[in-house]
């Protein structure tokens, strides 16, 4: 997973760094806006998919269900809401080509085809998270890295930089993660429980339904599908929250392409932690949710508070760098003609770091089946992050100001809403006893 984290996080990385350094400063806020798009609109209902089908097949595990009926539901609600979702983007293609992509039909075309391939990998991550074949779910994330970022290099050295080339190839790499997840789902699996005592040599395998497993609970799938929605919503406006600033801000800025292309320099380079951090939630969810089915709520305390102290101690020093070397890493990394200030980069740092806290947070409250409360906890926060950005005066200032109490609320609401529902579980017993409540 290390390494796979390693590989998505030097592609996206990458990606931004060689446009900013190979491409005229309007083709490259574009560039920049298609990136956040692309990390709002895929991961942000797909990776929903990929959430709700680990913790169903998580659950179905320690239930001793057979996974073949679960597996079959998370298709559909994926073909479905691929369709629903390539007509709205190509009903609005006109207003977001002009507004954000500068005119440039090819990247609205990369950006249908990220959607695509976004439906195709997160399914295939949630099937793997589920069953817990985590090596499958590293090739998927190093297959897709690999794939966005050599493609990248060759355009960048080839001495005719492109920025549509740069987006298409972006884009196709999450579907060469989802081949390399398929390809690993026909490998046999060594998760434990009844439905992994049948041959799994196949990817049809793990799917067929033997007569000793128990077939799904009735309703399972319109279960799956209420809390498929409330997660697609919640997930939508947690990326909206994470991404749109540099969007808004754009056009706030009269033109001024540099600093708009700076300021997005500077806020990729403030969620880089948090685009590497995604991929725990595919390792603490199944735990979460097993520990939750059986009633082990002391261990649901004991993981989540464990993680948040590896949290503090991640994002406590990168804080500090974005604050000390940021503005210079924007201009030399990225290439950026503006230099932001420190406080600016520093404080963009800060709200990441408490949107990896509610990254923690949310496994927790869908494991215990809150995930209304995850959509809650998301909208409030979208609310008052779009407010904010509306504000006259300073662009920059105030999408620096959405993000902090964006983040803050969030946060919060969600911390409050954990502690309420693990206060009204049974008391833990055995080893757990002593762990302290969230």
């Amino acid at each position: 997973m290390g390494g796979g984290l390693a590989l998505v996080g030097a592609a996206g990385f990458g990606f931004v760094s060689l446009a900013g350094h190979t491409l005229p400063a309007v083709e490259f806020a574009a560039i920049t806006n298609f990136y956040l798009m692309v990390n709002i609109i895929g991961p942000g209902l797909f990776s929903a998919l990929e959430q709700e089908t680990s913790r169903s097949v998580s659950a179905g595990l320690a239930g001793g269900r057979a996974l073949g009926p679960i597996v079959g539901h998370a298709w559909k609600l994926a073909a479905g809401l691929l369709a629903a979702v390539l007509v709205v983007l190509l009903a609005v293609s006109g207003p977001l080509t002009d507004a954000a992509l500068a005119g440039t039909w090819g990247l609205v075309f990369a950006v249908l085809l990220s959607v695509a391939t976004s439906a195709a990998v997160y399914l295939v991550r949630g099937v793997l998270g589920g069953t817990q074949r985590f090596n499958g779910y590293a090739a998927t994330l190093g297959a897709e890295g690999l794939a966005r970022i050599l493609p990248c290099v060759v355009i960048a050295l080839s001495g005719v930089p492109n920025a549509v080339g740069y987006a298409l190839f972006f884009a196709a790499g999450s579907g060469v993660g989802a081949l390399a997840g398929l390809l690993w789902l026909r490998r046999p699996s060594a998760t434990s429980g009844p439905s992994a005592t049948k041959p799994t040599g196949t990817a049809a395998a793990t799917t067929e339904t033997t007569p000793d497993v128990p077939e799904a609970l009735p309703g399972a799938g319109r279960e799956m599908a209420r809390g498929f929605a409330f997660l697609v919503g919640g997930t939508v406006l947690m990326l909206v929250v994470m991404n749109v600033a540099p969007i808004v801000i754009t056009p706030r800025l009269g033109g001024d392409a540099a600093t708009a292309a700076a300021f997005g320099s500077a806020f990729v380079l403030a969620r880089i932690p948090l685009f590497l951090f995604a991929p725990v939630q595919a390792m603490l969810l199944p735990a979460l949710t097993r520990a939750a089915t059986r009633g082990e709520y002391g261990e649901v305390r004991a993981t989540l508070r464990k993680i948040l102290v590896a949290v503090a101690a991640i994002g406590i020093p990168g804080v500090a760098a974005s604050f000390l070397v940021g503005p210079w890493a924007v201009q030399v990394v990225f290439g950026a003609d503006v230099r932001l200030s420190g406080t600016v980069v520093g404080l963009l740092g800060l709200s990441t770091i408490g949107l990896m806290v509610g990254q923690v947070l949310q496994p927790g409250l869908i494991a215990l089946g809150r995930h209304r409360s995850v959509t809650g906890a998301w909208l409030l926060s979208a609310v008052v992050l779009v407010g904010l950005l509306a504000l006259p005066g300073d662009p920059i200032r105030a999408g620096v100001t959405a993000q902090l109490a964006g983040a803050a609320l969030v946060v919060v609401i969600m911390l409050v809403t954990l502690s309420r529902a693990l206060g009204n579980r049974p008391a833990p017993t055995g080893t757990s006893a002593g762990v302290a409540a969230v």
